[in-house]
């Protein structure tokens, strides 16, 4: 059973048909949605859609593109929601110096304050770097998180292996069956330790290019997760169960997923006495 570790499950993209987009999810087996928190907004809804339906988690973070909007309150937001129990990570959070939608100043700030958020509460990371290295390996080593992912990892060589000398989990995107972007990455995960690989779709971004047919409008949605796990086990030389259960062992483990789920579980009802 497949773990999509990234999922932007509170865009628009998915208002018309939520339902039967988790639906197309379960068939292909992929049964565990973490939904990606990019703003306090998009956090709160995030974990929403977490508790209204099974088999969904959450993220709550501010995105670099956001960090201008970081505040004490939007601090005391995350903290309040990383107390929910389907919410199982900081971010998404991290450094995007490709597009610059915040000041570089607001973005460093605003990761330091979530890097050092996760640390007070114990909680792992979902990681953003876009064109940022090295200032993001500096700043994630000067704060040494215990567990955290490297989102959507497209680097070169030399930032895949500062990302696993800092001991993050490296998540792999669609972007690996771009053959114009993501060639490259079909030799790097042969480099990436089999206990550190995750996978995630990104949806409804990065829609696989070479999935026939292509979806309308071009969504990516997480029933299409199978086809990158397909690529990577191409790439790998091992069979595609072997792949999909690994990373799904390493999801959990990252999430602690059994331990978000048996707190959001209901406790079972006493009978009365007579």
């Amino acid at each position: 059973m497949l773990v999509d570790i990234g999922a932007n499950l509170t865009h628009p993209a998915f208002r018309p048909d939520l339902d039967a987009v988790l639906g197309r999810a379960r068939s292909a087996g992929v049964t565990t949605i973490v939904v990606t928190g990019t703003t306090v907004g998009e956090s709160r809804a995030a974990a929403a859609l977490a508790v209204a339906h099974e088999g969904l988690f959450a993220t709550t973070g501010v995105h670099p593109h956001h960090a201008r909007d970081w505040s004490p309150e939007a601090a005391a937001a995350l903290r309040a929601l990383a107390r929910e129990p389907r919410v199982v990570a900081i971010g998404e959070c991290g450094l995007d110096f490709h597009r610059d939608h915040s000041p570089r100043p607001d973005q460093e700030a605003c990761f330091v304050a979530q890097l050092e958020l996760a640390a007070e509460l114990g909680m792992p990371l979902f990681l953003h770097s876009r064109e940022a290295h090295p200032r993001f390996a500096e700043i994630v080593r000067a704060h040494r998180p215990a567990r955290a992912v490297a989102h959507c990892f497209t680097g070169t060589r030399e930032e895949l292996h500062a990302c696993l000398d800092l001991d993050l989990y490296i998540g792999i995107t669609g972007w690996i069956c771009d053959e114009r972007r993501g060639h490259h990455l079909l030799e790097l995960v042969r480099e990436v330790p089999a206990d550190r690989l995750l996978v995630e779709t990104d949806a409804p971004y990065l829609v696989p290019r070479d999935l026939v047919p292509q979806p309308r409008r071009r969504r990516n949605e997480p029933a299409f997760l199978p086809h990158i796990v397909a690529t990577i086990a191409r790439a790998l030389g091992r069979p595609e169960q072997e792949v999909a259960a690994q990373t799904a062992r390493n999801a959990r483990a990252l999430f602690a997923l059994d331990a978000h789920e048996s707190r959001a579980a209901p406790a079972p009802q006493r009978a009365l006495a007579r």
